[in-house]
């Protein structure tokens, strides 16, 4: 399954509570994501939560897009990644 790297723009930054409604919240995401064949692997912020790259698995960019529309995210842009880390050449 492709990867890729979704980038968000929060202008108000993001308010996700650190509760059971949080929770929920962002269960409902990885529902609806589903629906499309699509996997939100975790993210990334910065620390006023104004901009996040999100990791993702996915069919097709469109996939992500649709999943994204669904639960009302924004997409600034999606790029598709490989992985290369320190122990990539061992």
């Amino acid at each position: 399954m492709p990867r890729f790297i979704v980038e968000r723009t929060f202008p108000g930054g993001l308010d996700i509570s650190m509760d059971d409604a949080g929770a929920k919240q962002t269960l409902g995401v990885v529902d609806k994501n589903a629906d499309f064949g699509v996997t939100w692997v975790h993210s990334y912020f910065t620390p006023d939560r104004t901009t996040s790259w999100c990791v993702y698995d996915g069919p097709t960019p469109e996939a992500i897009r649709q999943a994204a529309e669904s639960t009302g995210l924004s997409v600034n842009n999606i790029t598709e990644v490989r992985v290369l880390d320190p122990y990539f050449f061992h």
